[in-house]
């Protein structure tokens, strides 16, 4: 499909234009969301859009083209090899999602990782280094894993091939064992790449030492097209009856990662450090509902792998230009953006504020929703449920007030202006998200509630 070959066609060409490589960068994004609104679910072959995918591949456009405009702000994304990568990720990451073979989204997930491995070392200083290589290594343990757990599935299901449609077809047929066993391997294994615990230690260290615009797509792109995958996986087990449930595997991650993150959230006094760590709650909290399951669970974790890909790249564009601005990644040396830049600083503390799940953004709907079915399914876990998510949002409150108001810190001499080149995808994102509480467009809503009651 267009929307895997347009960037990869731009990952070939931009090495070849340093000049101009970043205004090209912003033109493949954008015809990349072209192709992606312009696509029919359906498809043959390998390749498939579908009720699941097809609102995460248009979210994945959009926020691959804010990340474009914003890397034409940012300093350090200017190299051929950062914007190379930042293309060949993006085709990596639509094909990983459209892909209706197994063995084929195991080779796309990969091929994202490596080319976000790239873009994090780009900035070649020692720290990033250091963190591509830890990235590298426990996502390489991660992918190992979930290799394992492809050939188990194909030992559970021979003869099936790796069509996912094939696959849950003969899925109640297989024995039970080899299936818990290689679901296993692939939530783990993928469970490393969306930052679930207890192999998440990579993404606060690529979050904070690469390129800013990185962030945002490791954020709003790498993690849910991790948990997309996982997702894909629970659907082929869930078949078989004689399984232990899928979901309760993700409930256990779901509930550790959310709790260990929350309290994480406190000791963070780097900024970029500290949304990484969000990052990782909402991925619990995303596990949480789908291990839940049930129509409306999934609705809301839907709506919150979204939700978080829109709110989180939004803060992280709006946090990468207060770095420039400041000099440093630490809380204390950014405060009162409100007063120096009023623009960046409203819009850096409403998506902070959304990304603590307050209204009026996505977050908000998806917590209120899951809540209400653990309230209905299970309300043992109302308890571990509302301390994380309560105990995350007063953290990312505090981080808010502590960036955003009081007296303004200095600012660098030389640093560039947040214009436009800042300012329209920060708020664009937050627009949307903005829409995707109040006055969500009716095919999305649709899509949504086709995926939600999608067996597994």
């Amino acid at each position: 499909m267009w929307a895997v070959l347009i960037p990869a066609l731009g990952a070939a060409i931009l090495p070849l234009v340093p000049r101009v490589a970043h205004w090209l960068n912003i033109a493949f994004a954008a015809a990349t969301l072209l192709a992606v609104l312009l696509m029919e679910a359906g498809g043959t072959g390998w390749l498939r859009l579908d009720a699941l995918n097809h609102p995460l591949v248009l979210v994945a456009g959009v926020v691959g083209l804010a990340t474009a405009v914003f890397s034409a702000h940012e300093r350090v994304s200017h190299s051929r090899q950062y914007h190379a990568a930042f293309q060949g990720f993006c085709a990596a990451n639509m094909l990983a999602m459209l892909s209706d073979n197994l063995g084929l989204m195991w080779v796309a997930i990969e091929a994202a990782t490596l080319a976000s491995v790239i873009m994090v070392a780009s900035p070649r200083s020692t720290a990033a280094l250091e963190a591509a290589w830890k990235f590298f290594i426990l996502c390489g343990v991660g992918i190992a894993l979930a290799l394992f757990g492809t050939v188990v599935l194909q030992m559970a299901l021979p003869g099936a091939g790796l069509s996912f449609a094939a696959l849950r077809a003969g899925a109640a047929a297989a024995d039970p064992g080899l299936l818990n066993l290689a679901f296993i391997l692939l939530l783990v294994g993928y469970g490393t790449k969306s930052g679930l615990v207890p192999l998440h230690h990579w993404l606060p260290d690529a979050h904070a030492e690469g390129p800013v615009p990185i962030t945002a797509v490791l954020s709003g792109l790498l993690l849910t097209t991790a948990m997309h995958a996982v997702l894909r996986a629970k659907s082929v087990v869930g078949a078989n009856p004689g399984t232990i449930p899928p979901g309760t595997f993700l409930l256990v991650l779901g509930v550790a990662t959310l709790l260990v993150a929350a309290f994480g959230l406190w000791r963070r006094r780097d900024a970029r450090r500290l949304f990484a760590w969000s990052s990782i709650k909402h991925m619990g909290v995303a596990a949480i509902a789908f291990g839940l399951g049930g129509p409306a669970a999934n609705l809301a974790g839907l709506l919150h792998l979204i939700g978080h890909a829109l709110v989180k790249s939004a803060v992280f564009i709006g946090l990468g230009a207060a770095v420039q601005l400041k000099g440093s990644q630490r809380v204390a040396d950014i405060g009162g953006l409100i007063a120096s830049h009023p623009g960046l600083g409203w819009g850096l503390a409403l998506a902070v504020l959304g990304a603590a799940g307050l209204p009026p953004f996505m977050l908000f709907a998806s917590e209120f929703l899951l809540l209400t079915s653990a309230g209905r399914q299970a309300p043992w876990l109302l308890l571990p449920l509302l301390l994380g998510l309560l105990v995350g949002a007063a953290a990312l409150v505090r981080a808010a007030q502590r960036l955003c108001l009081g007296p303004a810190t200095a600012d660098l001499p030389d640093a560039p202006a947040p214009g436009l080149l800042v300012q329209i995808p920060l708020w664009g994102l937050l627009l949307l998200a903005f829409c995707g509480m109040l006055a969500m467009p009716a095919p999305i809503a649709a899509m949504l509630r086709a995926a939600a009651e999608l067996p597994g």
